[in-house]
């Protein structure tokens, strides 16, 4: 008599039939499952090398990894780039650059930009809470960054909600007339 299983989907023959078609239909199921998982890995990478196509980012999505550019974006914020070779540099901008000898990729702002005669552009850049520009980052002898060594320019972000903190520690002050930077917090 066949019969299903009610907690997995193996068919039970009965008598010893059965465990040798539970065991063959385990090793299908794995098989399944490896497949899956090589199809969800897969799309991954699809989406991602499509983003980087789109936006002409090696790099389309960065995180920020150090407060040097707090308060506008602090560890952990998801930056979105784009790269393309039309749109020139400005100052102000913020762009995630490489630096020749360094994996990471730093993200700042353009302070300075210098061009040449004949066209060609140079810049500066610095972390918004830096003291100091960027020429001590630089691999020795190099003053300015050019195009070459952006990775991206920064489109967008993602921050988490910092503000429920806040939320909460201001209906506290108007309830209590506390203040949220007390030290014995």
């Amino acid at each position: 008599m066949m019969e299903y299983c009610c907690e997995c989907p193996t068919l039970w023959l009965g008598g010893s039939g059965s465990i040798q078609f539970m065991l063959r239909s385990s090793g299908y199921m794995l098989y399944y499952q490896v497949l899956n998982f090589g199809m969800i890995v897969s799309s991954a990478l699809m989406i991602w090398k499509g983003l980087m196509v789109i936006t002409g980012s090696e790099s389309p999505i960065v995180v920020v990894l150090s407060g040097s550019m707090e308060p506008a974006f602090h560890r952990g914020d998801l930056l979105f780039l784009t790269n393309r070779v039309e749109d020139p540099i400005r100052v102000g901008e913020i762009v995630v650059f490489r630096i020749e000898g360094r994996e990471i990729p730093i993200v700042h702002r353009v302070l300075k930009i210098h061009e040449k005669q004949n066209g060609h552009i140079k810049f500066l850049t610095k972390g918004d809470n830096n003291a100091v520009d960027d020429r001590g980052l630089y691999k020795q002898g190099q003053h300015w960054l050019e195009k070459k060594d952006v990775v991206g320019r920064a489109r967008g972000f993602y921050q988490e909600n910092r503000s429920v903190k806040d939320r909460n520690c201001k209906l506290l002050i108007r309830s209590l007339h506390w203040d949220c930077d007390d030290p014995h917090e």
